[in-house]
């Protein structure tokens, strides 16, 4: 079970982080080239969400198959922490993006 809450919770920054970083620093790059960075960074965040999930959970098509395989060989335990892992991803992308929606609504 330790296991499991270290995994997810590292899983939940990783996407948090990604999202985050990368409309902070497309809000940067927005200034440099004269264009609107509020806009740019929630566009940024909306659109980085689904790959942060997938760079925290493993950056491949792993984590599909460990849910897969082991779901088809009657193996639930694997597979249900592997849909934990994700869940956790999840949350960390949603909260980044709704994060840098908030920062942005008084800009925006």
């Amino acid at each position: 079970m330790n296991y499991f809450l270290t995994k997810a919770g590292l899983d939940f920054f990783i996407a948090f982080g990604v999202v985050i970083g990368g409309s902070m620093l497309a809000g940067v790059g927005s200034v440099f080239l004269l264009t609107p960075p509020t806009t740019m960074m929630v566009n940024t965040a909306v659109n980085l969400k689904i790959w942060a999930i997938v760079a925290a959970v493993g950056g491949s098509i792993d984590p599909m198959r460990v849910i897969e395989s082991n779901f088809v060989e009657g193996h639930l335990s694997p597979a249900v922490l592997q849909i934990g892992y994700i869940g956790a991803a999840f949350l960390g992308a949603h909260i980044g993006t709704e994060l840098i929606k908030l920062i942005c609504k008084g800009a925006a």
